[in-house]
């Protein structure tokens, strides 16, 4: 504990986790760490800085214990093979966890193109009459697209580009998970609007109404956190 880096690492914890965490004494430490007469123990730390982090207890149980973050400290000063592990193990799971979220994210947009084909289909079948032309029915899967589009975001693919001029992407590939979710369930619900001969209006304001009771179910119960 008389090493300064340690003693600022143990300065920053206290910073980070403890509101009643006494700095004008820590400065004082901390400007003295590393003279000749400088000593410090758990018991003095405690006392003067009101530390949560360290523990110091007499008695036949007693000991001195540290919270997780501090003992890693404490233990990469001491070895350098900890250090070297824990760096690795640390790296690995950053690993793990940016390719789980990418798996999410596939998986998500997989999903939302399954539902865009039965949605797409849907709007083949109905919507165009059978002599319309390619461009003629392109014009009329956009529209569909931004019925989904002003239902969940609450504006079109033009009017969202509009506004977010020096962005790349679309608006879809800007959404959140919780707005992916909702968007590939908006699909598969409109295609059967759709089927059932709804008008366009109609069928905005029910997956609006859609759209906005699944957002805030989704939110309330933190589901996609859950899925990170």
């Amino acid at each position: 504990m008389r090493n300064g880096s340690t003693i600022e690492f143990m300065g920053l914890w206290e910073r980070f986790n403890n509101p009643i965490f006494n700095s004008i004494e820590f400065d004082g430490i901390k400007n003295n760490a590393g003279s000749n007469s400088f000593s410090l123990t758990p018991k003095h730390w405690i006392s003067a800085t009101n530390a949560i982090g360290i523990v110091s207890k007499t008695g036949r149980y007693g000991g001195t214990f540290a919270h997780i973050d501090i003992a890693f400290e404490f233990a990469s000063w001491m070895s350098a093979e900890f250090k070297f592990y824990l760096i690795k193990e640390f790296q690995r799971l950053k690993i793990e966890e940016s390719d789980r979220l990418k798996l999410d994210w596939n998986l998500q947009r997989t999903l939302s193109k399954i539902n865009y084909h039965i949605h797409t289909d849907a709007i083949k079948q109905n919507l165009i009459p059978k002599e319309i032309s390619g461009k003629e029915s392109a014009i009329v899967y956009a529209l569909e697209a931004d019925v989904l589009n002003m239902a969940l975001f609450g504006k079109t693919a033009a009017q969202w580009r509009f506004e977010n001029a020096k962005i790349e992407g679309n608006i879809r590939e800007h959404a959140t998970l919780e707005q992916l979710v909702v968007l590939t369930n908006l699909e598969s619900i409109n295609a059967v609007f759709i089927q059932h001969g709804l008008t366009q209006q109609n069928r905005l304001i029910k997956l609006n109404k859609i759209a906005i009771d699944q957002i805030c179910i989704l939110i309330k119960h933190k589901i996609t956190e859950r899925i990170k």
